[in-house]
């Protein structure tokens, strides 16, 4: 894409940004008095909480060396390569407000895909276009001449939201179609290629598109600590983008917006062994997910499994009582008397586009499996 400008797309007022400057920008070692924090320490009177170093201090706003761990991890060249953030949704939201005048752009997703990529758009008073994946085949890929198509008729779209492997789909995107749209020449906006359950995909079928930031000047992919690693309750997410992007994200963000706590979880999860013992769980999860497959779609009142099957979750059909179309309202039923009746909840998504009946199930234990399929088809048997 030669002719990318980012000043030209960058809402003037985040260009003109000076970033608030924070204490720890300057000096993180000594007597620090700078930062009218508490000299004492935390009050705390749980000692295995209190003496976790430095809870008294303001954390590091930029955590580079958690960044030169995941450098390691996703092939970047540099730290200033990436973004930490509260959650990929800090990231979501930070995109929109830097790329997308309020009241007048708008950004573009491809339903059925992840809910908050709207909603940060209302939130920030920003137009969505929807361009729906292919709903035909139950595979869920893009639509790419409909989506280019698309771009032509609205020039005010900022930004191109692709979830891959999508949610609710658990397809992995083609990597052609993430392509044809970073370089299509009647697009001035950037594309945002959300990767959040990427380290689930097979490695034999793809892999993560964040090496090509340093090719694409228009690409930011978000990643995160929730999935794969099992951290949801730390709250970080990733985002890798040229430097420029980057830089414009951090002149944005809140001066300190990871916590220590997360920070120390997050660079302990990035050693050698915690990678490993990551990509061996990923491995059970993987392993868990083609056995639930096989097992779901011999229940009786079950239909398809949708999706390619690239994340750790699967969305299922649930049929009516003829066992020949798929029925919201009994999938709605099985949902209900899951969670309320047996302690067992997934997640009900048939009021999205292309699925019907749909329930998403995130892969568990092998027990947790088991008990799932056991309860999955006497439910059936009651509704």
């Amino acid at each position: 894409m030669s002719d990318f400008s980012l000043e030209r797309i960058v809402r003037p007022n985040i260009l003109a940004l000076a970033p608030y400057r924070c204490a720890r920008d300057d000096y993180s070692e000594g007597i620090l008095l700078d930062a009218n924090e508490n000299s004492y320490g935390p009050s705390l009177s749980d000692t295995s909480i209190s003496d976790l170093p430095n809870l008294e201090r303001y954390p590091d706003p930029l955590h580079n060396e958690i960044k030169e761990r995941l450098c390691l991890l996703r092939d970047l060249p540099s730290p200033k390569n990436l973004f930490l953030g509260v959650g990929s949704d800090e990231a979501i939201d930070l995109l929109v407000r830097i790329f997308c005048v309020p009241g007048k752009d708008k950004i573009l997703v491809t339903p059925p895909t992840y809910g908050m990529y709207s909603v940060c758009a209302q939130v920030n008073d920003v137009g969505v276009v929807k361009v729906p994946l292919n709903l035909d085949d139950g595979k869920f890929q893009l639509q790419t001449d409909k989506v280019l198509e698309s771009l032509e008729q609205n020039p005010d779209v900022k930004i191109v939201f692709l979830c891959s492997p999508g949610n609710p789909t658990g397809s992995l995107l083609a990597k052609e179609d993430v392509q044809k749209i970073l370089t299509f020449p009647g697009y001035q906006g950037i594309v945002i290629v959300d990767e959040a359950y990427i380290d689930f995909v097979e490695t034999d079928k793809g892999s993560s598109t964040a090496p090509w930031v340093t090719k694409y000047p228009n690409l930011v992919v978000l990643q995160t600590l929730s999935k794969s690693f099992g951290l949801a309750g730390i709250r970080v997410g990733i985002a890798a983008s040229t430097p420029e992007i980057i830089a414009l994200m951090n002149n944005t963000k809140a001066p300190y917006n990871i916590c220590s706590l997360s920070a120390q979880v997050a660079l302990s999860a990035l050693q050698d062994s915690s990678i490993d013992l990551m990509k061996s769980r990923v491995q059970k999860v993987r392993e868990e997910r083609k056995k639930l497959i096989e097992k779901v779609v011999k229940i009786p009142g079950i239909g398809l499994v949708k999706g390619t099957n690239d994340a750790n979750f699967v969305l299922v059909e649930v049929l009516d009582k003829e066992n020949k179309v798929p029925c919201n309202e009994r999938a709605t039923k099985i949902y209900t008397y899951l969670a309320e009746e047996r302690g067992i909840v997934i997640r009900l998504r048939c009021k999205e586009p292309g699925c019907l009946g749909c329930l998403r199930i995130t892969i568990g234990t092998p027990e947790e499996n088991v008990k799932l399929l056991q309860e999955l088809e006497e439910a059936l048997k009651l509704f």
